[in-house]
């Protein structure tokens, strides 16, 4: 991939993120990544990435208010996958409202994960 799509990825479990920052440079993708929704928000303002992965739960910033600020202050487009840990179906459905893509339930196959981004990414 010579012009490397980017990835924002906003999740708060460091060896989440590691595995999935791994596993998604080694696919090509250009990996920009947050411990938490504020830091995720100014690094979407800064860098304009092509797909944003978040969780919801996170600390300061939750991922559906991340969701909500993307979607209505900044009216971006850009496809978002929401993770969360099962047993949240009120969260999942209030993120597709806000204007999530796509969800996957915690734990999740990172190749699973690959498929999704591509398809959204086309």
């Amino acid at each position: 991939m010579s012009d490397s799509k980017k990835i924002l990825l906003a999740e708060d479990n460091s060896v989440l993120s590691l595995l999935l920052k791994f596993k998604l440079e080694k696919e090509g993708y250009e990996m920009i990544m947050a411990v938490d929704g504020k830091e995720a928000i100014g690094l979407v303002e800064a860098n304009n990435p092509d797909l944003i992965l978040t969780d919801i739960m996170m600390p300061y910033i939750s991922g559906l208010e991340v969701i909500s600020h993307l979607r209505n202050q900044l009216e971006l487009q850009t496809p978002i996958i929401v993770f969360s840990s099962a047993g949240q179906e009120e969260m999942v459905l209030k993120a597709f409202d806000l204007g999530a893509s796509d969800f996957m339930n915690k734990p999740f196959s990172p190749n699973e994960l690959i498929i999704r981004i591509k398809r959204l990414l086309k």
